[in-house]
């Protein structure tokens, strides 16, 4: 067992994003606006062990006025665009907000015209544009990554 998790500790390594030298933290918020859940699985693969995005600061927390980044998948329903209205509001200042996907970016195909809200960036100020469907893990790791870059230094 021993010899399999020294094994498996440097697959890790040998697959992680380069550490970086910025130090601090990012705390993000995620809201499913109304999504397949293809972005939140792959979401859900960038906090696992593999990617480990907490050893970069970045960290899932469970309310808006604890975040640091509005963290959006899914196609905006008009259902949700009040409660993404209000997380977004009860965040502190300074805030960020990603859109994470195509569906988010108002690219999507889910939902009717009548249901959907329309793109992200015409209900809140979208500063972080993660694309693909769904995108892969290591493209949400290398954004995340660089947004908490970017906001070490003063960005």
């Amino acid at each position: 067992m021993f010899v399999l998790l020294r094994h498996l500790q440097q697959l890790r390594r040998s697959a992680a994003l380069p550490r970086t030298a910025t130090r601090g933290s990012l705390a993000l918020r995620h809201v499913d606006a109304g999504s397949c859940n293809g972005c939140e699985h792959e979401l859900g693969a960038v906090t696992g062990v593999y990617y480990d995005l907490q050893q970069y600061g970045l960290d899932v927390v469970a309310s808006p006025r604890h975040a640091d980044v509005l963290l959006v998948t899914g196609a905006v329903t008009t259902r949700m665009a009040g409660p993404l209205q209000a997380a977004y509001a009860a965040m502190p200042e300074p805030r960020l907000v990603a859109a994470l996907g195509d569906c988010a970016l108002g690219r999507g195909v889910l939902g009717t015209a009548s249901e959907l809200a329309g793109p992200l960036d015409g209900l809140l100020p979208v500063d972080l544009r993660i694309p693909g469907c769904p995108p892969a893990p290591a493209v949400i790791a290398e954004h995340l990554v660089a947004a908490l870059r970017d906001r070490a230094a003063g960005s």
